[in-house]
Order: structure tokens, then C-alpha cells, then sequence
């Protein structure tokens, strides 16, 4: 090698070190920098926090993914809430939520809303979110299609009151006789 070649590594390996070294320097003093600075100014004599008091931030859950539906195979089956499976319930499984947990499942197709309760361990498939019953996805369009791009969301307690359970809507479809 010449006396150029290794000069020319030798300099593009400084500044490579140079760098990574810089960049972690202005990664550390960037975090440092995010953080609000307040002064003890008479204009501005504490955080703006709501009178000094810390405000505990809510955050609000969702997901969004695939969904599919089970029906006439696992009728009758046992869940993992221990529960029969009734393909005519508004149920689902979803790997992670408490059993017991209600959803809001929105069709992102078609906008189409209904609310379900978790009682099932599932889906098996990993690019899919949560498995519906048939009467749900019925509900939300999908049931000829077999699967939907969904959007869900845990219902909070005072979000109860406000349901409108779409039983009406399933009965007078039929399924509630099959």
C-alpha cells in the first residue's frame, strides 16, 4: 500500500470514530434538551401543571390489524373463559386482553361498530388481531369475506352507560334462530 492509501484510511476511519462520538454526544445532550426548562421568573413562577399538581395523563387503548371469525366448526366448544362457544354471541378471543374485557371493534371498511366481550384465547393465525364470533362479523359485514381490517378499543367503565347493543339488530336478521 502507498503512503496515500493509508493516510486516506486512516483519516476516514477518524472520522468515522469522530462520528459515532458526536452523534452519541448529541444524542445525550438532545434528551436533556426535550425536557421543558422552567425558571422561577415572576412571570412564570411554577410549572404549568394546573396549580403544581402532577396531571396524570390517560392513555387509551386500541389496536389495529386483521380480524377473522370462527362459527359453525367450534359451536358448542369449551373457551378459555370456560364458557360454551355460541357462534350467535357477541364474543371474541384475543390473545392478550383479560378475559371478560369488552371491545369496541370498528370495520375499517365499512365503518360498521359492535361491541364484544372476551371469552377466548386466540387468534391462532400471528397476522391476525382477534377472531370474532360469526354473529359479529355478520354484524360488521365480513362474514361472507372472512377477514377485515379492524380497529379496537377496551371500553372504559363509564363508556358502559352509553352502549347500544345492536341485539335488536342481530334478532331481526334471523340469527338468533340458527
Amino acid at each position: 500500500m502507498s503512503a496515500i492509501a493509508i493516510s486516506t484510511y486512516r483519516s476516514s476511519r477518524i472520522s468515522v470514530v469522530a462520528g459515532i462520538a458526536l452523534t452519541v454526544l448529541l444524542g445525550l445532550t438532545g434528551a436533556k434538551a426535550a425536557e421543558p426548562a422552567y425558571t422561577n421568573h415572576p412571570t412564570n413562577p411554577q410549572p404549568p401543571t394546573g396549580g403544581g399538581e402532577k396531571k396524570q395523563v390517560k392513555r387509551h387503548w386500541y389496536q389495529i390489524g386483521r380480524a377473522s371469525w370462527y362459527g359453525k366448526y367450534f359451536q358448542g366448544h369449551e373457551t378459555a373463559s370456560g364458557e360454551s362457544y355460541d357462534m350467535y354471541g357477541m364474543t371474541c378471543a384475543h390473545r392478550t386482553l383479560p378475559l371478560g374485557t369488552l371491545l369496541r371493534v370498528t370495520n375499517l371498511r365499512n365503518h360498521k361498530t359492535v361491541v364484544v366481550r372476551v371469552n377466548d384465547r386466540g387468534p391462532v393465525p400471528e397476522n391476525r388481531v382477534v377472531d370474532l364470533s360469526y354473529a359479529a362479523a355478520n354484524f360488521l359485514g365480513f362474514s361472507g369475506r372472512g377477514l377485515a381490517p379492524v380497529r379496537l378499543e377496551v371500553l372504559e367503565p363509564r363508556q358502559l352507560a352509553q352502549l347500544n347493543w345492536p341485539l335488536e339488530s342481530i334478532q331481526s336478521q334471523g340469527l338468533a334462530q340458527r
